[in-house]
């Protein structure tokens, strides 16, 4: 399984951007036993990944990769 992580020019600087990438990331690396060995998943956060509470932000990608795992 691979997991890329991208964040557009528009978000904002380069601080912003790795925060976010960051946040989702560390979101993500928490459910990537779920998922099968031949995914190549792609996410691209939009802005809202910065200020949303964390929890809220686990949930969102645990319910991205139960759709994956299905």
């Amino acid at each position: 399984m691979k997991i890329g992580f991208t964040c557009p020019r528009a978000l904002g600087g380069a601080v912003i951007r790795n925060r976010i990438k960051r946040r989702v990331r560390e979101a993500a690396r928490k459910y990537m036993d779920r998922i099968g060995a031949g995914w190549e998943i792609v996410i691209n956060p939009r802005q809202r990944a910065m200020t949303v509470p964390f929890p809220q932000l686990e949930q969102e990608v645990e319910k991205l990769f139960r759709r994956c795992a299905n």
